[in-house]
Formats: C-alpha cells, structure tokens, sequence
C-alpha cells in the first residue's frame, strides 16, 4: 500500500506507552543547557512526528511515589496512585535505529526537572510517557518565522534541520546571554537574532515589533512564557498581517511557574 503524504497542516494521534529509559550520555551544550541521551529497548516503537512535539517525564520524589510510577497506566486519572511530578520536553532527536532519545534540558536550578538533569550521570534510568499526539507542520511555506526562548530551541532547531534549501527562515531566540548561543543547522537561509536577557530586561516583544516579515507564504510559530507568547501573537496579527490560520502560539512555561519546558 501506497503511504498518502497529507501536505496541510494536520494532528495524528499516537498510542500512548509510558517507557523506562536509561542515561546513556550527558553533554553540556552551554552553560544553562544540558543534553541527557536516553535509551534502550523500551524506545522501540517511539514516534514523533511534529517538530514540536512533547513527552511527560516523571520526577517520582519519595519511594511511594517510585513504586507508583512501576505500575503507572498513562491516561487512567489521578486515581491511578500519587501524584507524581511531570513536565513536558521536546524530543531533541530520536533514533530508532540505536534507540536514542536525546532531551534538552535548561539548568535553571530549581523545579524538579532542571534539579534532576543537574544530577544525571549514566546509569540512571528516567520514566517518560507519550508523545500523545503530533500536530505535523509539512515543509510546504515558502518562510517560517520561529520565536521563543532557550525552552522553545529544541523545537526550533528541529523544524530548522527539515527545511528544504529554497527555504527562509527567521529565528529569534531570548537567551540569558551570549553564551548560551547555539548553532542551528539547517539547509534552508537562516537569519538567526539572538535577545540577551543579561541586560535585566526583556526585549523579546520589541524585537518582534521591529522585524520585517519574511516574503512569500509564511508560517509562524511562538514559544516562551505564556502571556509574552499572547502578546507577540497579537503583534504578529494586528500589527505585522500575519494570517492567523499560519500562526501557533503556545505558552511553554508561566512566571510564576518553576520549571516547565
């Protein structure tokens, strides 16, 4: 049979497995960004479509909450056991060929997901559920505008390694400063702004109201904290023209929030 290639943007649902992985590597991208590499023979069978897919990972704090996660069934309810801690992350990279998952995580040093990745050392084993679902964004513009900060660069560093080369995209990325840069391999004309935070302000939304939008056939895509991610999708609305069918704008964590991806 034929596999039908759909070129719209479209949702596929994946069966939902909860798998126990094991620390296979740890490398420091930068000095807040840490790479874990997960594997092992529950990774077979893992799919993530979308380029800004998400996974939970679970964080089980005391040996009650250990022994629930043994037996956890994903999509049960909260009557499933204790409440464990979990945060969403994007698949980095996945091969199932070697059955590797990498996750990128920010050490930001609090939360229980930032507070785990600081401690991971090979060996360790992490419990991980999902993806529940891709919304799959085919290479089918003719631009891509990409904002967010260090939180959204796994997503983006994903979408810009599947662009074809008569591609264009526009990146612009809030980092803590400039060390925190990342190279972002991609075949498509990539323009790359980088917002440093050192500063003690946030010039992410005055940057975006300040850019001249990529020509031809757009899709954007927003990811940072939650009301900045609002107020940068009315920007791109109201003030830049943006059609709101070829813009996503997701909140990644909120302020007040400790530690979400």
């Amino acid at each position: 049979m034929t596999e039908v290639i759909v070129q719209t943007i479209h949702r596929v649902s994946h069966a939902l497995k909860r798998r126990r992985l094991e620390v296979l590597r740890v490398v420091d991208l930068t000095p807040r960004m840490r790479r874990i590499t997960l594997g092992g023979p529950e990774l077979a069978g893992f799919v993530s479509l979308g380029t800004d897919d998400h996974v939970k990972l679970f964080f089980p704090q005391s040996a009650a909450e250990h022994a629930t996660l043994e037996t956890l069934v994903l999509g049960a309810g909260k009557d499933n056991g204790p409440l464990l801690a979990m945060r969403d992350y994007t698949p980095r990279r996945y091969d199932l060929n070697t059955l590797e998952l990498d996750i990128d995580f920010v050490l930001h040093g609090d939360g229980p997901a930032a507070t785990w990745a600081a401690q991971a050392t090979p060996g360790q084993f992490l419990h991980i559920g999902g993806p529940r679902g891709s919304m799959v964004v085919p290479d089918i513009f003719d631009s891509y505008l990409l904002i967010g900060d260090e939180t959204a660069l796994p997503a983006i560093a994903r979408r810009l390694e599947g662009l074809a080369a008569n591609r264009r995209a526009l990146v612009v990325v809030e980092i803590e400063n400039g060390a925190e840069q990342q190279i972002l391999e991609s075949q498509a004309n990539v323009n790359v702004i980088w917002v440093l935070r050192e500063s003690g302000q946030n010039h992410l939304l005055t940057t975006v109201q300040q850019l001249h939008i990529p020509s031809g056939e757009l899709y954007a895509w927003i990811a940072t904290e939650s009301k900045v991610s609002r107020q940068i999708r009315r920007v791109l609305l109201d003030e830049k023209g943006v059609n709101q069918d070829q813009v996503k704008a997701v909140g990644y964590w909120k302020l007040d929030d400790s530690d979400e991806e």
